[in-house]
């Protein structure tokens, strides 16, 4: 058995998760099997389908596909870090290689799997996060593979810990284009800040400091914000309005969780019903909603539902307006990261 990590575009939603799949792209050299006898032949498929791509990317990307069809084997765990929500999902590998015809999102070369487990980025250590935070869309885990097993009760096997006498095939495939690892550099940097904005958050406040801080950076946007009594007001933890004496429209109730996990829509209904004529919900979490929740926000006016990374974006936007309380718990340094989207 072996641990394997697997990145797949944030357009596929949570089809993987709801259709029980890992996958990888490539959908117009169609079924892999064809060419998946040696990486020589991937190479050349590649470079006769995808005339444009880069000649240092072309070794890279060859191995995953080579990887991805005949060296996981049934049993292996596949770790599959969701942009969509910030979980990390947790699977156990139950099939051969399979090539699904039209799928939808691109993704045709597939393998089915078990899910075993979806948790918070924040139950991993910052290491194992940028282990899995690997530029390549399938790579070997072996320095945290205990990490990511014990997650979901299982024992460490001996071929995941790594010894002098293992070839890494990862090493030997990872392309050596410097547009491609430099983007993935940067892609790095800001995921390992919004890492620990989120776990600074989680951590080190307590629930009602949490609203505390919702409070301060909803003044940084310009509203005047007052947190509610600890007994709450109907589930609502923070008032929000433009003017002095908070009597003008629109009043904006807030509703605080500091979980990392998911909230649904009976949490985004109960906001709903706090609201009088003229008001708002914004509810505020550090991790991310459910489809239903989603889909109950784009067919309400009224509701604004604010996750853990949009949260980060609004930390990022007034970081120089937080209080020297704020910085001191979550201290930053301004850089600059290449970007080359």
């Amino acid at each position: 058995m072996k641990v394997w990590g697997i990145h797949m575009s944030e357009e596929v939603g949570s089809s993987p998760l709801d259709n029980h799949y890992v996958a990888i792209g490539w959908d117009k050299l169609g079924d892999l099997k064809h060419y998946a006898g040696s990486r020589e032949q991937l190479k050349d498929a590649l470079q006769d389908t995808y005339p444009d791509i880069k000649k240092g990317a072309i070794a890279g990307n060859a191995g995953v596909l080579f990887r991805f069809v005949n060296s996981i084997q049934r049993n292996d765990i596949v770790v599959y870090p969701s942009k969509m929500d910030r979980m990390v999902n947790i699977g156990r590998v139950i099939s051969d290689y399979g090539y699904v015809v039209n799928d939808q999102y691109g993704y045709p070369n597939q393998r089915r799997i078990e899910w075993l487990g979806s948790f918070p980025r924040s139950d991993f250590s910052q290491s194992a996060l940028y282990e899995i935070g690997a530029f390549i869309t399938l790579f070997s885990i072996k320095r945290h593979a205990a990490e990511f097993l014990n997650k979901v009760n299982l024992a460490t096997p001996l071929e995941t810990i790594a010894n002098p006498d293992d070839v890494d095939d990862d090493a030997s495939d990872v392309t050596s284009d410097d547009d491609l690892a430099t983007e993935s550099i940067s892609q790095q940097a800001v995921q390992t800040t919004e890492d620990f904005i989120i776990k600074q958050l989680h951590s080190k406040l307590t629930g009602y400091e949490f609203e505390y801080f919702v409070a301060h950076i909803l003044e940084c946007m310009g509203y005047k914000a007052r947190v509610s009594s600890k007994s709450g007001d109907g589930g609502v933890d923070v008032i929000a309005h433009k003017d002095e004496l908070g009597f003008e429209p629109p009043i904006i109730k807030v509703q605080c969780k500091k979980s990392t996990g998911q909230n649904g829509e009976p949490d985004a209904n109960q906001l709903l019903g706090a609201l009088g004529e003229g008001e708002y919900g914004l509810f505020v979490n550090l991790g991310s909603y459910s489809r239903p929740a989603r889909l109950l926000e784009r067919n309400k006016a009224k509701l604004r539902l604010i996750d853990g990374d949009e949260l980060v974006d609004l930390v990022l936007e007034h970081y120089p307006k937080l209080s020297h309380k704020y910085r001191a718990l979550l201290p930053l340094k301004q850089i600059y990261v290449a970007n080359l989207n």
